[in-house]
């Protein structure tokens, strides 16, 4: 399911009749510093993973060559 130009356009005017010119540029910076802070929380969340999973594959391979 796609918009398409008329729909977007229409988002558009009842965004700015709620909204007004004036609180649009915050509204779309302050979008723009959320989703800056849900990637960098992502990316966090990720390399921990990484880490975790990289920690757990060594104490599994130091287990093999002490059972050997």
């Amino acid at each position: 399911m796609s918009l398409g130009v008329t729909e977007i356009a229409l988002i558009l005017v009842v965004v700015l009749v709620l909204f007004g010119g004036k609180k649009i540029p915050e509204l779309a910076r302050a979008l723009g510093k959320a989703q800056a802070e849900y990637k960098k929380a992502k990316t966090a969340i990720e390399n921990e993973v990484n880490e975790l999973k990289e920690s757990v594959e060594e104490a599994a391979n130091e287990e093999e060559k002490k059972s050997k």
